[in-house]
């Protein structure tokens, strides 16, 4: 067994003896890597009837993600319900400043936190993990406004330990690309509307089904998308005549110019264009 394996075990039963003392908890559940990972954890350690999951449904959110979320949930044996979420009729959320995430979890946190209440449960949390401390995360700070806890971070779990103890439990997220919201792909101080939204996930799914895995980005910049592609992908898709197909698909969702990264896919490619510092993540 290597140190680092022995590390994120250790890190993980941290986290059982954390979930224990609280008894029973409600989840901001995306079905994620990490919410998904959390959940699963938490049934373990809590029973089914101790957990609760609960998914905000928004514009912002691709229906493609809560399929999935859904999809897992079964899995794991997890208590499911869902909330809509309504940040897009905040002029501050709307705005797209480079806070913007604020508006929205304090939008989610405002909705689920009463919502859990109204359930039983007093501790709810999110799914931040050790990485995300040190990344450009304002809605951090909403999540502490309204006293939900981050269990994963102050366990002391990586993405890499997440995905390590997620493929040990045969979890499907454990190599799933990180899929932040749509709102993410516009760039700050373009305003956010259902429209924009709607065309990035057309676009992303577009390319999806052309059979493209892996990290993958349809950033928005008005007529035009910057398609981000990781390593391997941008390679196999350099060919011209699947350059083609790429550009028509992503036309064929409502764009009108396509525009492929060279760099590849980079996450917080939006920060990075705001001049705002994060840490590369996975």
């Amino acid at each position: 067994m290597t140190a680092n394996h022995s590390s994120a075990i250790d890190k993980e039963q941290r986290l059982a003896r954390w979930l224990t003392d609280r008894r029973a908890i409600a989840i901001g559940y995306s079905g994620g890597v990490d919410s998904a990972y959390l959940a699963a954890v938490a049934v373990e350690t809590l029973g089914r009837d101790n957990v609760l999951a609960i998914i905000g449904r928004s514009a912002s959110y691709p229906d493609s993600q809560w399929s999935n979320a859904r999809a897992v949930g079964e899995t794991i044996g997890l208590r499911i319900v869902e909330v809509n979420t309504d940040e897009l009729n905040d002029p501050r959320y709307a705005a797209n400043p480079t806070n913007r995430c604020y508006f929205c979890k304090t939008e989610l946190w405002s909705r689920l936190v009463p919502l859990a209440a109204e359930h039983g449960i007093d501790t709810v949390v999110d799914g931040s993990n050790a990485d995300d401390v040190h990344d450009h995360r304002p809605g951090a700070l909403a999540a502490r406004e309204h006293g939900v806890a981050s269990p994963l971070a102050e366990s002391g779990l990586t993405k890499a330990d997440i995905r390590e103890r997620s493929r040990a439990r045969g979890l499907p997220t454990w190599q799933q690309p990180s899929s932040p919201c749509l709102s993410s792909r516009i760039p700050y101080g373009t305003p956010v509307t259902v429209g924009r939204l709607r065309r990035v996930e057309n676009a992303e799914a577009a390319l999806r089904a052309l059979g493209i895995s892996g990290d993958l980005r349809v950033r928005h910049f008005g007529a035009r998308a910057r398609v981000e592609l990781s390593a391997g992908e941008l390679a196999a898709w350099s060919a011209p005549d699947r350059l083609d197909r790429l550009r028509a698909a992503v036309i064929d969702a409502g764009y009108t110019e396509v525009e492929v990264d060279p760099r590849g896919f980079r996450s917080g490619g939006m920060n990075e264009l705001a001049g705002i510092a994060t840490v590369p993540r996975d």
